[in-house]
């Protein structure tokens, strides 16, 4: 992809060959200068990617608490919020630390409905996030035997180049879902706004802040994503106070808080019952939850990791990611952290795009998401201040520029164009970097495989093509055993 260029002449790092002995303990530590960026920009970075993912602090709460487990029983949000802001924050200084890469962790969106309405309606919660706890095991055991970098490597580099398009759609189109400028329409599975319109203050302030982001980044102004969120947080804090009965979408009004700090709810901490899920809900049922974390998982951080990892500059020649296997072991370790404290597994999110966007290159930028997601555990009011239509126009810009990959995609050549063109495609029209990643493996595989190019197979992906097979059909399994 693109190198982002958000930094004017005149701003920048040290030059590569400064001697060792004049760069200071940070940029000896993170590699900034190597890495072509300044604590400035990390800093930005950093911050710019929490504003961006914050809403997870306020969504995964309320997608769990909304569920029951098998007693009954329900977690309730403060518990949820300090769970998962905790997780958050101790995964996410961790990938900054030991991965030095600017990839921040929060409870997967793609993970937490599995917990909530897969898992719990068969065992307890606590049960449940045992499970969650097995997963990160799984991964990290994947990543320590490098297993998991072998998978990353079988991956064509075309289907790399997809798969950051395909993220791109997708974190376009989640940007463009939360603000309410896409919605689903009758007779059709979207459409624009509500009912064909746009309408409403909400809208108004999604589009003046993707507007002012898409000026200010041009114009390469530095801090223009952070810039662009801020202002239109602003203006939606403005609307809200002066205009009555405007409804917002999502769990955000934005509103000046009554008070700014709040107390930390830690009672779910390490509530974990290992391997009870088996027992209350059957080895067969608790095995297929288990292999849908662990699948779900597996690939959304892969995904998530070659797309955002190119756009940060952190691949070689051949699409691999620097360091990768670091960065696949915190991964694991997340969904451990996330089932312990009782705020679901914890991956990489794409969101990180919004921060790299903003130049981040390096684990300083995650250590600084990091100690925001803590704070956050005692200020959930302020940071539930900012509104999706505040946040979104990051990730439809981000999106945009992470589409420029497709130049890089061989089009003319029919065995990558349909493996590429799936791949891309069903991120976004399925909601899942998983299914994205699966379909365009399968893809990938027959079309070779029926044109007689059979070295041109790595034999993993045999295997994953398999795996991917049993992951579509895990319906019609379980039915067939059940």
């Amino acid at each position: 992809m693109t190198q982002l260029q958000t930094r004017p002449s005149g701003e920048g790092p040290e030059a590569p060959g400064a001697s060792g002995a004049s760069r200071t303990w940070i940029d000896r530590f993170f590699d900034l200068t190597g890495r072509g960026t300044t604590v400035a920009r990390e800093v930005r970075g950093g911050i710019t990617t929490f504003v961006a993912v914050a809403y997870i602090i306020l969504l995964i709460p309320i997608i769990l608490s909304g569920a029951e487990d098998v007693t009954g029983a329900t977690m309730t949000v403060p518990q949820l919020t300090t769970a998962v802001a905790l997780s958050a924050a101790i995964t996410t200084i961790l990938m900054g630390l030991v991965g030095n890469a600017p990839f921040a962790l929060a409870s997967g969106l793609g993970i937490a409905p599995v917990v909530a309405f897969q898992a719990a309606p068969h065992m307890t919660w606590n049960q449940a996030m045992g499970l969650v706890v097995l997963e990160g095991a799984v991964i990290v055991l994947f990543a320590l035997t490098g297993i998991r970098q072998l998978i990353m490597d079988a991956i064509p580099t075309p289907l790399k180049h997809a798969i950051g398009v395909g993220i791109g759609m997708f974190i376009a189109l989640i940007g463009l879902v939360d603000a309410g400028f896409v919605g689903r329409g009758e007779g059709t599975v979207v459409t624009l706004g509500t009912g064909g319109r746009l309408s409403g203050w909400p809208i108004v302030v999604f589009c003046a802040g993707l507007l002012l982001m898409f000026a200010l980044f041009v114009r390469r102004i530095p801090g223009a994503i952070l810039i662009g969120i801020v202002a239109a947080t602003v203006l939606a804090i403005v609307i809200n106070a002066l205009v009555d009965g405007v409804k917002w979408p999502g769990v955000v009004t934005p509103e000046i808080p009554e008070k700014i700090v709040s107390t930390p709810d830690f009672s779910l901490l390490f509530d974990v019952d290992l391997f009870g899920g088996f027992g209350a809900a059957g080895v067969l049922t608790a095995t297929v939850v288990l292999f849908t974390l662990v699948l779900s998982g597996f690939f959304d951080a892969m995904g998530t990791i070659l797309g955002v990892g190119e756009e940060a500059g952190l691949t070689d020649g051949q699409g691999r990611i620097r360091g990768v296997g670091k960065i696949l072991t915190i991964d694991g370790f997340g969904a451990i952290i996330g089932g312990a404290t009782g705020g679901s597994a914890n991956t990489i999110v794409v969101e990180s795009a919004a921060g790299v966007g903003e130049g981040a290159r390096t684990g300083l930028a995650s250590l600084v998401t990091g100690a925001l997601f803590a704070g956050a555990m005692f200020l959930t009011p302020l940071a539930a201040v900012v509104p999706a239509q505040a946040a979104a126009p990051a990730l439809v810009l981000v999106g945009a520029l992470m589409m420029t990959a497709a130049r890089k995609i061989e089009w003319d050549e029919i065995d990558l164009a349909i493996p590429a063109f799936l791949t891309i495609a069903l991120m976004p029209f399925t909601y899942s970097i998983t299914n994205g990643v699966g379909a365009g493996v399968i893809a990938y595989t027959v079309i070779k495989a029926a044109r007689g190019r059979f070295d041109q197979i790595h034999w993993l992906l045999w295997v994953i093509s398999a795996i991917f097979v049993g992951y579509f059909g895990i319906g019609a399994i379980e039915q067939l055993l059940g």
